[in-house]
């Protein structure tokens, strides 16, 4: 009952302890994660300096985006 609600009121995370937990630990990206993902972008980026808040920045809003569609159960066709 109470996951059909967070369903319908757009994936916005549980205010219930026990949902939460359920889901793990899976609710933003580590900084490791971040920090692998900033580093593929500037490699992309063939290694050019100078854009490294950017890049952090953008692996940031990319995993943000990644951990929000695997809680709401929406995949990229």
């Amino acid at each position: 009952m109470k996951r059909d609600a967070a369903r319908n009121a757009g994936c916005r995370p549980s205010v219930f302890p026990s949902d939460n937990a359920e889901r793990g630990r899976r609710s933003s990206s580590s900084p490791e994660e971040i920090r692998q993902r900033a580093f593929e972008i500037y490699m992309q980026r063939r290694g050019i300096h100078g854009c490294d808040l950017d890049d952090w920045l953008q692996a940031e809003r990319e995993l943000r985006e990644k951990v929000q569609q695997e809680l709401c159960g929406v995949r990229r066709s």
